[in-house]
């Protein structure tokens, strides 16, 4: 049976210098296969910067990647990316509005390839929003103005009974508060991710990674690991 590829939750600040690590153990995994970027989470955040950003960054570390087109449903419906997706050896979700990803991507036949694709052994990576999409829930304001009160919605659920804070030593530490009162089960996990850093799912387990620390609250219980770490705590993505 086919390993699963390296998953990557990124806390923020993606492609730029600090990322190193965890972004070199998802070239690696690509073994220069078909490479895409997702611009879905910045797609009312000029998408076509974040690209061009993904483009130049991972082409400095020897990958070329290029656009899946995944702004919309119908985009991930459409059969020519559907088959890109099969093929692909590496994809990375960037930042964005944390709601988008699950809205535009749950249950389509885009998101189903790439998650094939990744048990297969291609790289997966998201960050901040990306990252956030993965986890069973995702969090997104629960008014406006403000951001620190947070409420869950439901995320793509790749890796289960979680949600995911990114920019954790910045601003995401201030939604602890509201995630853990209005947490939708008494076990929920929540990862605290810095930025430039990543929790990073290979081999059977998850390792701390990049230029922060990464931060487990579960069970009234709060556990920092700092880069190189392996973490403990986090539910493991389920393999087929």
């Amino acid at each position: 049976m086919t390993e699963p590829g390296p998953l990557a939750l990124v806390g923020g600040d993606e492609l730029n210098p600090g990322n190193e690590p965890q972004d070199r153990v998802l070239v690696e995994a690509a073994d220069d296969g078909p490479a895409f970027v997702l611009a879905t989470a910045a797609e009312r955040q000029r998408p076509e910067m974040a690209v061009a950003n993904a483009v130049r960054w991972f082409g400095t570390l020897g990958l070329e990647i290029r656009e899946l087109p995944a702004m919309t449903r119908t985009q991930a419906k459409n059969r020519a990316n559907v088959e890109a997706a099969r093929g692909g050896r590496f994809f990375y979700l960037v930042g964005g509005d944390p709601g988008l990803v699950p809205k535009t991507l749950s249950d389509t036949p885009l998101w189903h390839a790439i998650v094939e694709a990744w048990r297969d052994g291609a790289a997966l990576a998201g960050s901040s929003a990306g990252a956030m999409a993965f986890g069973e829930w995702t969090l997104i304001k629960e008014r406006m103005p403000g951001d620190d009160r947070r409420r869950y919605a439901p995320a793509l659920g790749l890796v289960p009974n979680l949600a995911v804070l990114p920019h954790f030593e910045t601003f995401g530490h201030r939604w602890v508060d509201s995630a853990l009162a209005s947490a939708p089960t008494d076990d929920a996990v929540l990862l605290g991710i810095d930025e430039r850093t990543a929790a990073v799912w290979r081999s059977g387990g998850w390792t701390a990674l990049g230029h922060g620390g990464v931060t487990v609250i579960a069970n009234g219980a709060t556990t920092r690991f700092g880069s190189g770490a392996s973490i403990e705590g986090v539910p493991a993505p389920p393999l087929r």
